[in-house]
């Protein structure tokens, strides 16, 4: 995977957490992942299709995902009310749509979201795609961006060949 993607994703959601939340975060040091993690309770899931194909999960253990949907919503949203799953769902569409627009000359859309909430999920990804685990941590815990995606190879043979005519222009 192009590290520019993971710094998009880095990117982000610093903005969408410094923007919508007023809260600031600080990041691990990205890793690679077999699986997307097991630990977390809660995960925002959007699917990325065209150009640059995947998944970018957006994960927390219940107790962040309460404080960073109140801090959202400005009020506290039960995790058993389709409001919470939807603040959820609406931060990982924010950060995902934030990054794809980080990706020059590609063309990628980004599914609605998915929220799946119970302890010890696991979201598997296809085996040809690259998983980088980003680790976050904010005034209300830790939590995870989780990009699993790969470059369709129409999509790498047409840069090159952009970049080639750009070269010789």
């Amino acid at each position: 995977m192009d590290t520019s993607y993971v710094t998009a994703f880095i990117e982000a959601t610093q903005i969408v957490f410094d923007t919508m939340l007023r809260m600031p975060i600080t990041f691990g040091r990205p890793e690679v992942a077999e699986s997307l993690p097991t630990k977390f309770d809660i995960s925002g899931i959007i699917g990325l299709s065209g150009d640059v194909v995947g998944a970018v999960v957006l994960s927390f253990p219940k107790e962040t995902a309460e404080g960073v949907v109140t801090a959202f919503a400005g009020a506290p949203l039960s995790i058993d009310s389709d409001d919470f799953a939807d603040a959820i769902g609406e931060l990982a569409n924010m950060i995902s749509g934030n990054a794809k627009a980080k990706f020059p000359g590609r063309s990628v859309s980004i599914s609605c979201p998915s929220v799946v909430i119970g302890k010890n999920h696991r979201i598997h990804q296809p085996s040809d795609s690259t998983c980088v685990s980003i680790p976050c941590h904010s005034s209300c815990g830790e939590f995870a961006v989780e990009v699993c995606i790969r470059e369709v190879e129409s999509a790498v043979g047409s840069q090159s060949a952009s970049e080639t005519a750009s070269a010789a222009g």
